[in-house]
Order: structure tokens, then C-alpha cells, then sequence
């Protein structure tokens, strides 16, 4: 059963979202977060931020997992999501470097890099909160359409659209990657609790096939509503063709 938690401003939305993730931190100093980039959580990182440099939410312990990478861009580049974590989040707070984890888009091996991420999270205990946003075709992650429901971590091939979407972050359509490796959404599905957040009318149309239609590969977000603890949290045009 979703639940959803609807605000006025995105500003709102994500500070509401913070708090959750506070709580949870200051419940259980050592917790493992599941982290999403992408322009939904800024805000909640930037909350975060000012939680531990006003309010002293202490991430020394905390172990974090990136959903996803790009393929073929190493740390470093500039759109990689280990960059937008390092500037969004992690330079910014006292978490520990190395308990932060990215997969990598140039591992020699990539599957073996999968299953070894798939190991990493089993032998931090798993993942107590996951954070998520939501494509505009549906998906979570990077399981695009037809991914399936108890997918696993592996290389995926971006949609035209997803790749449309990203295309805002480079400085040209033709620089954005054609693949990816993600956490699958069994990967997801097995958080002891998941968030998600969106905001805009631009994902409307994801908020309502992943709460009111049916459970299908073709919006892999609609795999939440098995979930037995997952918030939605949204400003009002997100939410806009919701029933409720």
C-alpha cells in the first residue's frame, strides 16, 4: 500500500523527505541508505546538509548505495554520479568516503562488478531506506520499460526518452550514454522502506500509472505498490491526476 504525502512547493516536499531520512539516521546511527541523483532529491540533500551543519545529524556512520552509472564515464567526469554525489551531498557532510558506494560505469568486468554490488549491500545488512525518483516514462532507477520485476544489478540500454530527459545535464544529446548499470528493481523491492519523490507536472503521468495502474514492467515504478512500507512524497502537480 502507497502511501502520499502531498505539498505546496518542492521546497516543502523535499524538507519533508529530509526529515524522514533524519529519523531514520538518528534511530539508527549506523543505517544504510539507498541514494538517487537526478534533479527530485537536490533538495533533500541540500535539507540534509543543513540538518548536519545546524542541527548535528551526524552520517559517521552511515553506509550509503547509489542506485546507478552511467556506462563508460569514469568518477571524475563531470555528469558522472559519483560527482553529483560527491557535490551534492558527501563533500558537505561528515559520512566517511569509503562507505560510500557508486557502481562503476569502467569496471574491466561490469558483470562481475554487479554481482559484487549485489554482495556489498547483502553483507552491509541491506538497505533500511531507499530513496527514489521516478522517470517520466515510469521507471526507477534506470529500469526502463520492460525491465523485469525482480531484476537484479546489471547493464541496461537507456530509451530514447530517458535519454531525452538526461540530455539537460550535457552539453549535447549526442553526449549522453546509451547504457547504464542499475540496481534492479528485486534490488529495490528488498528496502526495508523506500521514498520517493517528484515534483512537477512533467511526472504526473509516472505518479499516477505507478500508484493507480496496474503492476507492470511497463512503468517499474508501479512494482512499489507490493512494497510494504514505501511514501510518495510530491508537490501538488505531481500529484495532479491523483484520486485523492
Amino acid at each position: 500500500m502507497i502511501q502520499i504525502h502531498t505539498y505546496d512547493s518542492y521546497e516543502d516536499l523535499s524538507k519533508h523527505a529530509a526529515q524522514l531520512v533524519s529519523d531514520q539516521i538518528r534511530m539508527k546511527p549506523d543505517s544504510v541508505l539507498g541514494l538517487a541523483t537526478g534533479s527530485s532529491p537536490v533538495g533533500l540533500y541540500k535539507e540534509l546538509i543543513r540538518m548536519h551543519q545546524e542541527e548535528d545529524l551526524d552520517f559517521a556512520n552511515v553506509t550509503s548505495f547509489n542506485l546507478d552509472e552511467y556506462l563508460g564515464l569514469n568518477p571524475e567526469h563531470a555528469q558522472s554520479y559519483r560527482t553529483f554525489m560527491n557535490q551534492n551531498l558527501f563533500d558537505h557532510i561528515n559520512i566517511e568516503i569509503v562507505r560510500t558506494h557508486v557502481p562503476s560505469g569502467i569496471a574491466e568486468d561490469i558483470a562481475a562488478m554487479a554481482l559484487s554490488y549485489e554482495q556489498a549491500i547483502h553483507n552491509a545488512g541491506g538497505i533500511d531506506l531507499q530513496i527514489l525518483g521516478i522517470g517520466s516514462d515510469g521507471h526507477i532507477a534506470f529500469n526502463e520499460p520492460g525491465s523485469a520485476l525482480d531484476s537484479r544489478t546489471r547493464v541496461v540500454d537507456l530509451e530514447e526518452q530517458t535519454i531525452r530527459d538526461n540530455a539537460r545535464f550535457f552539453e549535447s544529446i549526442d553526449d549522453v550514454p546509451r547504457q547504464a548499470i542499475t540496481m534492479g528493481v528485486g534490488t529495490i523491492l528488498e528496502a526495508r522502506e523506500i521514498i520517493l519523490v517528484a515534483n512537477g507536472e512533467g511526472k504526473s503521468a509516472a505518479v499516477s500509472d505507478a500508484v493507480q495502474g496496474d503492476v507492470s514492467t511497463q512503468c517499474t515504478a508501479s512494482a512499489l505498490q507490493n512494497h510494504s512500507k514505501i511514501t510518495f512524497i510530491l508537490d501538488k502537480a505531481a500529484a495532479a491526476r491523483l484520486n485523492i
